[in-house]
């Protein structure tokens, strides 16, 4: 049967390019498919462990979000990853038919690993592996994923199609949905994109910011010297970073989104951007927050999904297990 599958990792509060590049879509998935899964990815945020209280809360506040976005337990399964622990079961079988240079040659595990400034964990090195089985576990037909998560994608198509070989048809091999909205750029360094762990505050806007700090955050866009707003994302990465932000929050194409900026300058059209945005995430701002209030509401949707998820997990993994020889 046709199944979707997706995660976010739990770093609190979401941020625009967050909703804008799977949120969003999620949102809408869930009214096409008779089959979603989303789960918030507790065991992956380990491979950058933080203070279990910063966890917990982190956990909750990502639960909350995403609710109050419009992702609604009746219409999909919302679980936390570490609640099934088949996840991890599963990612131990998958990791001895997977071999080591092809997890080396992952460009995430180039970057993660220069940004923590070691040389690495095994969790980090692995966690891709973690993501083949929590697509895997659910016999996930279709999962969406923004463009730096194709080739962890691809490694869950290859471990599938392998598994396959080896004990015979058994996993669906996934395809993609990829998100037509552009991959949202950081405010500050509109070559890199936007980023909860950007240390620069001004560069990363939350769907939670209060009106001031999403008009200080838009200001304070870096740009360029021309006044014109245009969209050349090669020349003009800035201005057209705001465009696509617009576009998105909006539902206008980049062609209308330009024909209503014509005539403008880009300090001014900065404030027509941040207005959209503040427009577009002042009742989510709200719901957030009354949920917020409620913690044992989250915690209950979470353990509600997980043990829904468990139900679906159970019997494909005994099926694995008989597969491989455990039983």
């Amino acid at each position: 049967m046709d199944r979707i599958f997706s995660g976010i990792q739990p770093t609190g509060t979401p941020h625009l390019g967050n909703y804008l590049g799977a949120i969003q879509n999620w949102v809408n998935l869930q009214e096409e498919c008779s089959s979603v899964l989303y789960s918030i990815m507790d065991m992956h945020s380990f491979t950058m462990p933080k203070e279990p209280a910063v966890l917990r809360q982190n956990i909750l506040d990502t639960t909350a979000a995403i609710l109050a976005c419009g992702i609604d337990p009746n219409k999909c399964l919302l679980f936390r990853q570490s609640l099934v622990p088949e996840h991890a079961e599963l990612a131990w079988i998958l990791g001895c038919l997977t071999n080591v240079p092809r997890l080396l040659r992952l460009p995430q595990w180039k970057m993660k690993r220069a940004s923590q400034n070691s040389e690495g964990t095994v969790g980090l090195l692995t966690y891709p592996v973690l993501q083949a089985a929590d697509i895997l576990l659910y016999k996930s037909t279709r999962v969406p994923v923004g463009e730096d998560q194709v080739l962890h994608l691809e490694l869950a198509q290859d471990i599938a199609q392998h598994f396959n070989k080896k004990y015979g048809e058994f996993f669906p091999v996934p395809k993609a949905i990829l998100s037509t909205t552009k991959r949202i750029k950081s405010l500050r360094d509109p070559s890199a994109k936007m980023s909860k762990s950007d240390p620069q505050k001004l560069a990363t806007v939350t769907i939670a910011d209060s009106p001031d700090e999403i008009v200080l955050k838009f200001r304070k866009a870096v740009t360029d010297f021309t006044s014109e707003v245009t969209y050349e994302p090669a020349a003009r990465p800035g201005v057209s970073n705001l465009v696509s932000i617009h576009a998105a929050v909006t539902g206008l194409s980049i062609k209308d989104v330009l024909h209503q900026a014509t005539g403008l300058d880009t300090a001014h059209y900065k404030m027509v951007v941040a207005e959209a945005v503040i427009q577009k995430f002042a009742p989510i701002r709200n719901e957030i927050k009354k949920l917020q209030e409620d913690k044992s509401h989250l915690i209950k949707v979470l353990e509600d999904g997980a043990e829904k998820a468990k139900e679906l997990a159970a019997p494909i993994y005994q099926e694995i297990r008989r597969l491989v020889g455990f039983q």
